[in-house]
């Protein structure tokens, strides 16, 4: 999640606790195991990390294979401590997710170093272009298509490679 700064307002910003209180919002991504952006998401820069869970999960679409049903969403998910409650897991396990979510003050965050790279990879990905870097937009919806937009030629740029 990054924070972008926005000084005249406009939807799907907040007051940005990190930096004076200036209007901002952040990118929620939620990627498969190799980086691959599946869900995006823009909020606040208010927003708490944990209220974005349930929408990305919800927003991933179905995976088409070749034989067998299709799958709704993958089998592992990977998280911040951010998103470690008991309804998380919860709702998690009743959809058949497995969670691995660092408890806090039990788990050091170092452990999930190895696995949080892939993201923020991805999110790099994204804003390697320059319209995500700095948001010009004042509605909300105008931001999050460009983004829906960066995160589809993300994914094209790594399926042609994986084509030659």
């Amino acid at each position: 999640m990054r924070g972008h700064e926005d000084g005249n307002g406009g939807s799907l910003t907040g007051p940005n606790p990190v930096d004076r209180g200036k209007k901002g919002s952040q990118l929620h991504v939620l990627s498969d195991a190799q980086g691959i952006p599946l869900a995006v998401a823009v909020s606040g820069a208010n927003m708490h990390d944990s209220l974005a869970l349930k929408p990305l999960i919800r927003g991933i679409p179905a995976v088409r294979s070749r034989r067998g049903p299709r799958r709704r969403r993958p089998v592992k998910l990977r998280a911040d401590k951010a998103n470690f409650s008991a309804e998380h897991l919860a709702w998690l396990r009743e959809r058949g997710l497995v969670a691995r979510i660092a408890r806090p003050g039990i788990e050091s965050g170092e452990r999930l170093g190895r696995y949080r790279w892939k993201i923020e990879r991805s999110i790099a990905w994204l804003f390697g272009y320059r319209r995500l870097t700095v948001r010009y937009e004042r509605k909300g919806s105008h931001f999050l298509a460009f983004l829906g937009l960066t995160a589809a030629l993300t994914c094209y740029k790594k399926l042609a490679k994986l084509a030659t």
